[in-house]
C-alpha cells in the first residue's frame, strides 16, 4: 500500500455555505467535499484548500489536495479517474461540481504552492430577480474614473493591514497585487483584482473603500493615508459576501 497525492478541480455557489474551512455547528464546502470523498473512495479523506472563502462567497474555480491510499501503489487510470468524478458529482449537491481530478507529486500543496489567485466582485444597478444572491445592488452610479485611480494607487503598495480582519493568525500582511481594475458593463460593474495571496476579508474592504471614493466620500489620493495607517477602522465597510467570487487559481 502506497499513499498518493491527488488535486481536485471544483467550483461552488456558495450561498449555501459558511465558507470553505471546516469549522464547528455550520455546514462548509470542505465538510460536505471530504464526506462525498469518503463516501466514493471508501476511506477517510481530508482535504486541503487553495485558500478559505468566508460566507456566502462563490468560487469559479477552486483547488484542494487530498491523499489517497492505493492498494497496489500506482495513480489510477484516466478511466478510473473518469469514473470517481462522475460518481463524486452524483452525491455532491448541486451547488458543488467537481471538474478534474489528477495525480500530483507527494509534496504539492494546493494552498502554499499556489502563486496567484483572481477575484472578481460584481454589482448591478437595476432590480434583476436573477443577479440575487449572485451580485450586489447598488442604488447609485459610482464614479468609475475616480475608482480606477484609488485602485492604481492600492496596486503600489504590499501592506495591507487596513483591509485586513483583525485578529487573524499570519506571519504577515504583506501581499503583492498584480491587478486592480473596474469594469464598467451595461447597467452593471465587475472588479476584478489579482494577486499571490489574499488576506481574509481583504477584497470585500477594498471594494468597500473603493465605492467611498466612487461616492466621492474621499479623494483617491486619500487611500494612501488609509494603506499607510494599517489601521481596518480607517477603510471602507466591507461588502456583502453574494457579489464575490474567487475565479482563477494559478501554480
Amino acid at each position: 500500500m502506497a499513499k498518493q497525492r491527488y488535486f481536485i478541480e471544483l467550483a461552488y455557489d456558495g450561498a449555501n455555505y459558511h465558507g470553505w474551512q471546516i469549522q464547528p455547528n455550520a455546514v462548509t464546502v470542505q465538510e460536505v467535499l471530504n464526506k462525498a470523498l469518503a463516501t466514493v473512495l471508501r476511506q477517510p479523506v481530508e482535504t486541503v484548500g487553495c485558500g478559505r472563502t468566508d460566507t456566502g462567497v462563490h468560487a469559479r474555480e477552486f483547488f484542494a489536495h487530498f491523499d489517497f491510499v492505493t492498494i497496489d501503489g500506482r495513480p489510477w487510470s484516466i478511466n478510473e479517474t473518469g469514473n470517481i468524478l462522475r460518481s463524486l458529482n452524483s452525491v455532491l449537491p448541486k451547488d458543488i461540481g467537481i471538474k478534474n481530478i489528477f495525480p500530483v507529486g507527494a509534496d504539492a500543496h494546493a494552498r502554499f504552492d499556489a502563486t496567484l489567485r483572481s477575484y472578481e466582485y460584481h454589482i448591478h444597478f437595476n432590480k434583476d430577480p436573477f443577479k440575487a444572491g449572485y451580485s450586489w445592488e447598488l442604488r447609485y452610479q459610482p464614479g468609475v474614473e475616480l475608482m480606477n485611480q484609488a485602485a492604481a494607487i492600492i496596486m503600489q503598495y504590499t501592506d495591507f493591514s487596513c483591509f485586513s480582519k483583525s485578529n487573524t493568525q499570519v506571519k504577515t500582511n504583506n501581499c503583492k497585487i498584480f491587478k486592480a481594475e473596474w469594469i464598467q458593463g451595461e447597467n452593471s460593474l465587475t472588479f476584478q483584482i489579482s494577486a499571490d495571496r489574499f488576506l481574509r476579508n481583504m477584497v470585500r474592504a477594498i471594494v468597500g473603500t473603493l465605492l467611498m471614493v466612487g461616492r466621492k466620500e474621499i479623494t483617491p489620493d486619500e487611500v494612501r493615508t488609509i494603506i499607510e495607517s494599517k489601521n481596518r477602522s480607517n477603510a471602507g465597510t466591507s461588502v456583502p459576501a453574494c457579489g464575490l467570487y474567487l475565479t482563477e487559481v494559478k501554480y
